[in-house]
């Protein structure tokens, strides 16, 4: 029978606490840009449901849907950075790239849309570009620091 009588909360003398040091390190290395998982999500989120809290779901159905898939896609890449953020890091330059088509939507999807509308496509899409560019940037500079 095992040995229980030690102080559960030391762990010094495991035989594997160098390789769990090694993965703990290692998972937390990649979590560098924490900042951003929340704020994604939320932009995603809003950006879903933004035809309904601007009044343009009637008026503009194709720009309707269009920000209800753009919106979803942007929060799954939220969720996906919280969840597996080495793996998702390397899709911030479509989530930079989404951001643009964000900004120019109106013009291209609805075609004479209205100035709130042109306004919120616009704020939040150069939002999600800017946190595409800034996770991307983070993952160049750690890149840069592994080489």
């Amino acid at each position: 029978m095992a040995d229980v009588s030690r102080a559960r909360g030391d762990i010094t003398g495991h035989p594997d606490v160098s390789e769990m040091r090694e993965r703990y390190a290692r998972m937390m290395d990649a979590r560098d840009v924490v900042f951003l998982d929340g704020p994604v999500l939320l932009a995603g989120l809003y950006f879903a449901i933004s035809p309904w809290v601007v009044h343009f779901s009637g008026t503009s159905p194709n720009l309707m849907v269009n920000n209800l898939i753009l919106g979803i896609t942007i929060a799954l890449l939220g969720l996906g950075l919280t969840t597996a953020p080495r793996r998702m890091y390397s899709l911030c330059w479509a989530m930079s790239a989404m951001g643009v088509w964000m900004i120019i939507s109106p013009w291209v999807v609805a075609r004479g849309a209205d100035a709130g509308v042109i306004v919120n496509n616009v704020v939040v899409g150069a939002i999600t570009c800017l946190f595409g560019l800034i996770a991307a940037g983070m993952v160049m500079r750690k890149g840069r620091e592994t080489t």
